[in-house]
């Protein structure tokens, strides 16, 4: 019995020591450019993004007044759908526009 226990206790040890840890944040990124329409870009946010017009008009502006913007923040995987989803439908739409992530820092 004493073997027995005292493997249980190695293994409680072991599974006690392994680190949980959130998945890392990054940050998807709308470029701007001289072709794709505001309306475009409010629209992405609003059905990729979910964001509320007000908030999407905010940051499509930011977007074209400073050259980039946050669209959102979300661990890899869902940010890798998202930058896909907006290239998607920015071309089956005729835009040129880019969007990318990044790590957050």
């Amino acid at each position: 019995m004493s073997a027995l226990s005292s493997k249980l206790q190695q293994q409680e040890k072991t599974a006690s020591s392994i680190e949980t840890r959130a998945p890392k944040p990054y940050k998807v990124l709308l470029h701007n450019d001289h072709y794709t329409t505001m309306d475009f870009v409010v629209q992405v946010l609003q059905e990729v993004f979910h964001k509320p017009r007000r908030d999407a008009v905010k940051i499509m502006l930011h977007v074209h007044h400073q050259g980039i913007g946050v669209a959102g923040v979300y661990p890899m995987q869902i940010a890798e759908m998202k930058v896909t989803e907006v290239h998607n439908r920015a071309r089956a739409a005729g835009f040129p526009l880019r969007c990318s992530m990044e790590p957050e820092e």
